[in-house]
């Protein structure tokens, strides 16, 4: 891979179209144009078989909705292949597992991804079993077809990237770099129709605005996300701001794996 750049993706898809925007705008048209990232979208439709560039049939044995053909599938990540994306094929479906940071961080080591969109019913099996190594569902829904996962998949991975982000703290300080939500965010002015930021953030005493953020955070999670709080591992310093905050539970969901 060429100096500068972090990742290739190469997007297989019936709608290309759907990409323009999403792709054109804020950090990722800022990786693209500075060459961190690169982002190739491919028709599927254009390694179709017959003239009416079809891509789509029904099932066999009947049943509901149609089926994403294997030949032009194959065709298209074989061609990826040819232009030298010999990374993970992904094929975004509902049948997958279920995506999260912990597996954007897997996927932003990989150099580069192949993104298959599914539609409809699905694809035909026996391309999934010869060419995609992995399957990734963005959530316990149904969308249309997997392009907006594929977007999902790109906009979290690239933010991981070296040098994508002006700063590089802010993929490390996240929500879901610790099992843990992110805490509560202030700026200007310090007063807003009568609340004022909390007067720790503004002593410039540096250690306690980490003990707060972290307290906070914390709390949050224990209010909005407590299933996080069981895969959550607290140091001995934590432990006793926790306990002097009152926030015990925290520290129990994080001993047993549970909230009582």
């Amino acid at each position: 891979m060429r100096d500068g750049l972090r990742m290739i993706f190469d997007i297989l898809t019936i709608f290309p179209d759907l990409f323009i925007s999403p792709l054109n705008e804020g950090i990722l048209r800022k990786a693209r144009e500075e060459g961190k990232i690169r982002i190739t979208v491919t028709d599927i439709r254009d390694f179709a078989e017959d003239r009416h560039a079809t891509t789509d049939d029904r099932p066999f044995g009947g049943g509901e909705g149609m089926v994403m053909k294997a030949e032009p599938l194959a065709a298209a990540v074989e061609q990826t292949r040819r232009a030298g994306n010999t990374g993970r094929v992904v094929l975004l479906t509902p049948q997958g597992r279920k995506y999260s940071q912990a597996i954007a961080r897997e996927l932003a080591k990989e150099g580069s991804l192949v993104l298959v969109c599914g539609r409809y019913e699905g694809v035909d099996e026996r391309f999934r079993a010869a060419y995609c190594d992995d399957e990734i569902s963005i959530g316990d829904y149904i969308l249309t077809g997997g392009e907006l996962a594929a977007m999902v998949v790109i906009d979290s991975v690239s933010r991981l990237l070296p040098g994508v982000l002006g700063c590089p703290d802010s993929a490390e300080k996240d929500t879901f770099s610790r099992n843990l939500l992110k805490h509560p965010q202030y700026t200007r002015p310090r007063n807003f129709r009568g609340v004022e930021v909390p007067e720790v953030l503004l002593n410039g005493n540096h250690a306690e605005i980490c003990s707060y953020r972290f307290v906070e955070a914390v709390r949050r999670t224990l209010e909005r996300r407590p299933d996080l709080l069981g895969q959550e591992r607290f140091s001995r310093e934590e432990e006793r701001l926790l306990r002097r905050h009152g926030l015990e539970e925290a520290l129990q969901a994080a001993r047993t794996g549970r909230i009582s």
